[in-house]
This record gives C-alpha cells, sequence and structure tokens, in this order.
C-alpha cells in the first residue's frame, strides 16, 4: 500500500515539473503573462483530437503538454456533494424559505471552503475524478411554477427577484472575491424555460410567451449574469422555440451579446444525445451532427459522450475548427482562473487547511440556517411554544427518525445528523420521548431498515449469525480476496471509501453470501440502499441492480418469503472511485401494525409530535418511483398522502395537544389538517441539524422566522395543467384564487408593528423611487421579521402580475425594539413592458406595500400610492 502511494506521488510531482520546467518559449506556463496569452499560446500546440477531448466533462491528461485529467462534474446545492463528509445545510428550498441573502452568502462561503479544502486534499493523492474539483453545477435557479415538479427542491422557489438576490449571493460567496483567481466556478442552471415535467424534459418544446420569458423566465439568470458575474451557464435538456436549449443560438446570444457573458456554456448530462436519441428531440441522426449544431450555439463543453464526435465533424466540413478554437480557450481560461496552472502558493485559496470540512464553526451555521429555514403556518391559540417541563412526549411519522429525509438531493454525507425524534429527545432529557412510525410516506412505499442479525446466516447450517464478506482490491472480484470476514449485517457508511486498511481506498469490490431464514411468513420488501454500484441475488435470481454515479438510492421489490425457509442470497457491491461508499441489505417485514402501534404511544403521551411529509424517495430528478400519485419524481397531485392523513385525523381524537411538523421539499395540499390541527411547521428537507432545530423551535429556544419561497395551494384544480408554461394562474404574482398558504406566509412568537411609511407623492420619470418604514416588535419575544416590499399597478392597461417582490429585508428585534429601514427602487423595479416588450414607465399610479406578508385584508403592513409623473399619453423608456 505504502508502495502504491509513493507511486502516485511521484506521478503528481513529475507533472509538476513537467508543467513548469518548459522552456521560455512555452507561453503558457509563464506566470507573468495574462490568462489570455498563456490560452492562446497552449491552445495553438494543440492537435484537433487533443481539443476535442477537453471539450468533454471528463478530460484526459495529454501528457506531452503537462495538462492533468480534469473532471468538471461537481455539486454543491446544499453543502460539497457527494464527495465524502461534508456540512449539509437545508435543501435549496429551505434556504430559499430564509430570504436572507446575507446568510445565503455567508453559506456559500462555508461550502466553497470545504470544497477548495477537499480539492486540494485530492491532489495530494492524484485524486482528479467526479467531485473532486472546482468547477461546481450550483446553483439551480429555475421558477418553481408549478408545485408537482419534483426537481422544485432544488430551486429558490417560484419568484424570479427572490431567486435572483439569492442565487446572485450564493454565486458570489461561491466565486470569491479574488481580483485574479476564482474560488470555485458556479453554473447557474437550467437555461432556459425549464421546470418539469421530468418525464418528458428530453422531448418536450416549450414557447413561453414572450412577456412571461422576459418577466418570469429569464430575470434572474439575467442577475446571475449581471449581478454576480456567474462564470459557467448550463443549458437545459428541453427546447425553446423549436431548438433544444443546448443548440439554441437565440439563448446563447442572449447571454453573451445582450447580457455580456463571458464564461463558457455547459450542457446538462447527455442533453446533446438528446439531439439524436430516439424518443428524444431527433433533430438530427448522427453524434457528429450534434455535437457541430451544440458547439456552433455555443455549448462549450459537453457533459456526455457527444462531443468526441467533433473529430469527424471537423472532417465532414459540418464545423470548423476555429470554433473548436473558441471554447477550448473559454475552458481553459476557466482552469487558470481557478490557479490550476500556477504554483499553489500563489493561489490564496489552497491554503485553506482541511481542518474547515465538517468543523464546528460550519456545523453551527448548518443549525443556524436550519432555525431560519422553517415556516410556522399555524399557531392556534399560541399552542406553541411547548413547554420543556413535559413528561412524556410520541414523536409520530415516516418522517421522524429518518437520517435520509433530512438531506434531500444532491446533497453531501454529514458525520453526524439529527432527526426530529434525536433532537426532541436531547431536548427533553428529563422527558419520556418515544418514537413511532405510525404509517408508510405512501402505499406502496416500504420503511425500510437493516436487515437484522437474527435472521441472517453465513449457511444453511445455521452455526453463525451474519454473513460471510469477501473482499477484493479491484472492482471485478477477480483473483483471491485480500480479506474474509463475517459481517454481522450490511448496513456500512464508509466514509473514507474503504473497509479496511488493507483494501484500496479507491477501487474494490465485496462480495457477500449467506441465507435469510424470516420469522414469519408473507409478502416481504427486500432490496438494497447503495452507492455507487449493487446488486443482490435469491435464490439465484437478480432481485436489484443499482449504480449511479450521482447519490445512494433505495432500491427494493416485493416478494413471498416463508417463515423458517431459507433462502439463498449474494451482494455485490463495487466501488468506483468515490469518496463514499453506502451499502445496506434492507427488507421492510410484513404483519406490523403500525397505526396501532402510534395510537398506543400517543394515548400514554403528553405531548403529540407527528412528523409527515414527503421524501426524496418520492420526489426528484427523473426518478423511477413505484407508488401511485407519483411519477418520474414528479407528483401527480399534491395533496398529503392519504395514509398520512388518515393517522393524522385518527391522533386528533385523541384530543392531546399536538403539532404536525412537514419535511418536504415541495408544496402540500392539506386542507384537513389546516383546519383541525392547531399548530404546524414546514420544516423542508432542513439538512444534518434539522432535528436539532425543530426542537429549538417547538420549545421556544428559537423564535421562528421562517417565511414560504412558493404558494401553497389548496388543490391541483387551482392550477392550470402541468405542462402549461403561460404563467397565467399561476404563482402568487399570476394566481388570483385562495391560496391555502400564500407566498411570504410564516409566523413568529412575537408581533410586528409598521408604521412612519414615508414614501413621495409622486416622482419624475428616471428617479429612483427612496422611502422608509420603521418596524417595532411589540411583543415580549425577541424575533426576527422578514420585511417585504411588494409593487403593484392598480390602473394600467398594459399586462401585468397581481403584485411583484421588490424588496425584502431580515431583522432582528428585541421586545419593544423600533428600527428604521431605508428602501430604493429603481425604475426597472416598478417598470411595465410595453406593446413593444420595452420596460417603460407611464403616467399613473403605483401601489407601494411593505409588510411582513403580502397586502390581503388582514394586512399588518403599510401601502401607499405613488403618482409618476409623465406628459398625458408618453411613455418613458428605460434602458
Amino acid at each position: 500500500m505504502t508502495a502504491f502511494i509513493n507511486i502516485r506521488f511521484f506521478i503528481t510531482v513529475t507533472l509538476f515539473v513537467l508543467l513548469f520546467s518548459c522552456t521560455p518559449k512555452d507561453k503558457y506556463t509563464d506566470v507573468t503573462l495574462s490568462f489570455e496569452e498563456r490560452v492562446e499560446d497552449l491552445v495553438s500546440r494543440m492537435t484537433l483530437e487533443e481539443k476535442v477531448s477537453q471539450l468533454v466533462y471528463n478530460s484526459p491528461e495529454i501528457e506531452r503538454l503537462g495538462i492533468p485529467e480534469y473532471n468538471w462534474w461537481n455539486e454543491c446545492l446544499h453543502g460539497v456533494g457527494r464527495a465524502g463528509v461534508a456540512t449539509v445545510f437545508p435543501q435549496a428550498i429551505g434556504m430559499a424559505a430564509m430570504w436572507d441573502d446575507s446568510t445565503m452568502f455567508e453559506v456559500a462561503d462555508i461550502v466553497s471552503d470545504e470544497a477548495r479544502a477537499k480539492h486540494h486534499a485530492f491532489l495530494k493523492e492524484n485524486k482528479r475524478g467526479i467531485y473532486q474539483g472546482l468547477t461546481y453545477w450550483t446553483p439551480n435557479i429555475n421558477i418553481f411554477r408549478d408545485p408537482r415538479w419534483g426537481r422544485g427542491m432544488e430551486t429558490y422557489g417560484e419568484d424570479p427577484y427572490l431567486s435572483g438576490k439569492l442565487g446572485v449571493a450564493y454565486i458570489k460567496g461561491l466565486q470569491g472575491d479574488d481580483p485574479k483567481y476564482y474560488k470555485l466556478i458556479a453554473t447557474a442552471k437550467h437555461f432556459a424555460v425549464h421546470s418539469g415535467p421530468e418525464s418528458t424534459r428530453h422531448s418536450f418544446n416549450v414557447v413561453p410567451s414572450k412577456y412571461d420569458f422576459l418577466e418570469t423566465y429569464s430575470p434572474q439568470f439575467k442577475m446571475a449574469v449581471e449581478d454576480a458575474n456567474v462564470y459557467s451557464v448550463m443549458c437545459a435538456y428541453n427546447r425553446y422555440e423549436g431548438q433544444p436549449c443546448c443548440g439554441n443560438t437565440t439563448l446563447s446570444n442572449l447571454l453573451r451579446n445582450e447580457w455580456g457573458f463571458n464564461g463558457y456554456i455547459v450542457s446538462d448530462c447527455w442533453a446533446v444525445k438528446d439531439f439524436y436519441a430516439q424518443d428524444a428531440h431527433e433533430i438530427v441522426n448522427t453524434k457528429a451532427e450534434a455535437a457541430a449544431i451544440s458547439i456552433k450555439a455555443g455549448t462549450d463543453l459537453n457533459c456526455g459522450d457527444s462531443y468526441p464526435g467533433l473529430v469527424d465533424a471537423v472532417k465532414k466540413g459540418l464545423v470548423d475548427e476555429e470554433v473548436i478554437n473558441t471554447s477550448i480557450k473559454r475552458l481553459f481560461i476557466a482552469r487558470m482562473k481557478l490557479g490550476m496552472f500556477d504554483y499553489p502558493n500563489d493561489v490564496p485559496f489552497s491554503k485553506i487547511p482541511y481542518e474547515v470540512v465538517d468543523s464546528k464553526k460550519h456545523q453551527q451555521k448548518a443549525l443556524e440556517a436550519a432555525q431560519k429555514s422553517m415556516v410556522l403556518l399555524k399557531n392556534e391559540n399560541s399552542i406553541l411554544p411547548f413547554s420543556k417541563k413535559v413528561s412524556t412526549v410520541a414523536v409520530i411519522g415516516p418522517n421522524a427518525n429518518d437520517k435520509d429525509v433530512l438531506l434531500g438531493n444532491y446533497n453531501g454525507y454529514p458525520s453526524n445528523s439529527i432527526t426530529p425524534f434525536e433532537g426532541i429527545k436531547s431536548k427533553l432529557p428529563n422527558a419520556t420521548v418515544s418514537y413511532a412510525a405510525g404509517c408508510h410516506l405512501a402505499d406502496s412505499l416500504p420503511l425500510l431498515s437493516a436487515i437484522p442479525n437474527r435472521v441472517l446466516f453465513t449457511d444453511e447450517s445455521k452455526s453463525s449469525n451474519g454473513l460471510m464478506g469477501e473482499y477484493y482490491n479491484n472492482k471485478a472480484f477477480a483473483g483471491k480476496p485480500q480479506m474474509h470476514r463475517i459481517d454481522e449485517k450490511v448496513d456500512f457508511n464508509w466514509w473514507n471509501a474503504s473497509p479496511d486498511v488493507t483494501i484500496n481506498t479507491d477501487t474494490f469490490s465485496v462480495r457477500w453470501t449467506g441465507v435469510i431464514i424470516p420469522e414469519v411468513s408473507g409478502t416481504y420488501a427486500i432490496g438494497i440502499e447503495a452507492f455507487p454500484k449493487m446488486s443482490l441475488w435469491i435464490d439465484g435470481e437478480e432481485i436489484v441492480n443499482y449504480q449511479s454515479e450521482h447519490h445512494a438510492n433505495k432500491e427494493y421489490e416485493h416478494i413471498e418469503l416463508e417463515k423458517g425457509k431459507s433462502y439463498q442470497f449474494k451482494l455485490e457491491y463495487v466501488q468506483l472511485k468515490t469518496e463514499y461508499a453506502k451499502v445496506r441489505f434492507l427488507w421492510e417485514e410484513p404483519g406490523k401494525d403500525l397505526k396501532n402501534e402510534a395510537l398506543a404511544l400517543a394515548k400514554q403521551s403528553d405531548l403529540v409530535v407527528m412528523c409527515m411529509g414527503l421524501s426524496a424517495m418520492l420526489e426528484g430528478e427523473e426518478m423511477k418511483v413505484k407508488v401511485e400519485g407519483f411519477s418520474h419524481g414528479d407528483r401527480e397531485d399534491i395533496k398529503l398522502p392519504a395514509v398520512q392523513t388518515e393517522l393524522i385525523k385518527a391522533i386528533h381524537e385523541l384530543g392531546k395537544p399536538t403539532i404536525l411538523v412537514l419535511l418536504n421539499g415541495s408544496a402540500l395540499a392539506f386542507n384537513w389538517e389546516a383546519k383541525n390541527i392547531p399548530a404546524i411547521l414546514e420544516a423542508w428537507y432542513p439538512g444534518q441539524a434539522g432535528g436539532a432545530a425543530i426542537a429549538d423551535i417547538i420549545f421556544g429556544d428559537y423564535n421562528p422566522s421562517g417565511r414560504l419561497p412558493l404558494t401553497f395551494y389548496k388543490s391541483i384544480d387551482q392550477l392550470p395543467a402541468f405542462d402549461d408554461y403561460n404563467m397565467e394562474g399561476k404563482t402568487y404574482r399570476y394566481f388570483s384564487g385562495e391560496p391555502l398558504y400564500a407566498f411570504g406566509h410564516g409566523l413568529s412568537y412575537t408581533k410586528f408593528e409598521y408604521s412612519s411609511l414615508n414614501l413621495p407623492k409622486s416622482i419624475c420619470t428616471g428617479e429612483d423611487l427612496t422611502f422608509s418604514v420603521q418596524v417595532t416588535n411589540t411583543g415580549e419575544m425577541t424575533g426576527d421579521e422578514i420585511v417585504q416590499v411588494y409593487v403593484s399597478h392598480p390602473d394600467t392597461h398594459y399586462k401585468k402580475a397581481i403584485r411583484s417582490l421588490k424588496g425584502f429585508r431580515r431583522i432582528s428585534l428585541k421586545p419593544k425594539e423600533s428600527k428604521q429601514l431605508d428602501f430604493k427602487l429603481s425604475p426597472k423595479d416598478f417598470a411595465l413592458l410595453n406593446n413593444e416588450f420595452k420596460y417603460m414607465l407611464s403616467s399613473g399610479d403605483i401601489q407601494i406595500s411593505v409588510g411582513g406578508s403580502q397586502p390581503f385584508s388582514n394586512y399588518a403592513g403599510l401601502s401607499q400610492q405613488v403618482k409618476v409623473e409623465l406628459k398625458e399619453g408618453e411613455e418613458y423608456l428605460i434602458e
């Protein structure tokens, strides 16, 4: 093993020497020259084949030029993803509920610190694979226009202004502020007009109205480019106005020529393949044609395997080599701006110590973010906060003690995570705190747990409990095993990607064999949770075969097993150069009465905390979901699954003090619960500290302060068709019905009063609108208020939103404390689109509303009209 490490170290040093010992004529190694000059020289030395090889996400080494291999694919949606231990913050939709661009920046700064520390640690071991680089495909700033979209949890909600402001803060925190080098490169995705359905994302064509494109689908991307200088944009799978987004010159011209984007464009993964794949866009027949269209449209980097076709495309005259030169230069300028071709000591971020990863400071910030993200939806008769003097507490629900549900998707792996049950138990050391699942998340979705040792045997003799494990130092189960051992059960998280010091950390395989002897007869859900590759056989039949570079997933089948009968099994796991190995052998036994178990527990408890909602097993990206009401990761309905409502109703009948805690990534419809349950807390997928934050809020150690970043509807009957991209009737800006809970809603344990709104009565064209308002905490508890500024146009004949968010501020106020807040709106903030789709001002009144929510009938904020003064009939165009 030591010799193996020394060889890798020698290779690393040799590459470094090759790079920095070239003759003076090699300008690309001269750190005194500009990045552009160095790249120009470097590209001039490359063959066509070498250039094309560098246009794919898994770019190989070019040894003769001292160019090491590089994998462009990395994720950090809410923490460094898929690269071993990392601090895991709330899922993106939860961070959006903080309404706090300052904390968003701090979170991103922490994430980029951990990413840099990990990257340089990987380099010391000559690791340059997937999830080990510095180019991150985050943030997702698509508009969450319909709650049925499974990937909506990855976004910052339904509003372009809020999404843009939070996206800008996150991008700046990732990319850093060094005048020469980027800390990381962020990627704004998915451009453009992309938000489901997942089932048709490789083939559907979107033709939004120009109004909707300018008002809803593009503003946040424009902000990412102009305000955050994002250096990468990912194009989407779908078509836009007839052309695939990754081959769409209209979109690339908008980015580069109108907005001034000067970075590189990367395709979504295998999106270029959709140009020719069957049942996808099918606009051409060959890989070469697809690659030529894509690169000519400005897509510089291919996540996929289509761009190798560019060699053939050049030879056939489908694309000029100069187009390839333009893209390759953009990519190498990016790598140079990350410091990859400079001396490490010259790059300030290379000095970030590995000790920052999962540090106590970062863990504390994860807790603070979780606390800020949670939204108190209802608190009837101020039932919350509960007293900590309670004697017995029942924590009930399928999400009450599930660590995976804390993490959402595109997640990292915390060293420690706290479920709601664990958080409440820790909060109340003198109370009896008990847990029961109560029900499944949805019908036919099992509650899987590790198969217990008592039913596992190494062979049919039943002489030894456990499984026989054979561990190989290769990925092919080749030769003799490096190690044999009996494992009690298969339930492993190997943070260093190795089960033993004798096993290679990068590449190994394990085969477990034995028998299962069930204790009851019936239909079992049996399967695995694995990352990256695992298969299961029962009595010689392959039951599950799972492989993914992306994330661990639970895969299972329902099979009949008889009590006392022996079933031979085989598990094969392969590790393929990831920094995290998850291996679990799972089942759900039949015959358990989950509902009555929960009811019995609730009856003997003073207080009931119900943890319901969804999980990333039900909603997410292009999933194979086998549950009624869910399709490809999307939802066919937005109701809380019926099996959960049945349990909630039964517990409600007991008359116990009760709170409903929801963990989910999208808006739910729970009309009965909203009417009958006295306290409801929206916790999202809250990250590693979620359970602690929930306990802090419901027992009064933190005053809830989150606000909804999207509308909670009462039913899908209130919504147009899911695949209708017309914004009419969607989101708070165009939905005229009564929501279950409105965008911007959220309660506190204290009260805030607004006064002294100082607005001018009129403004002249071209002037900024400046105003102030005073906010007072009139209650008895320190709390955070989210001050929201909305603009509406009561009199105009032009198309308009009902109202639009144009400012927000999170402030903390002690009891009886007041603060004056100053706001400034630019003319663009209250301009409208005219019939030529130009932003303009016209004579008339605009309505400015300032408060802790949208201005409804029971509005606690203040509103006032301001007249825009123009000559009658005149329009003032906004540049």
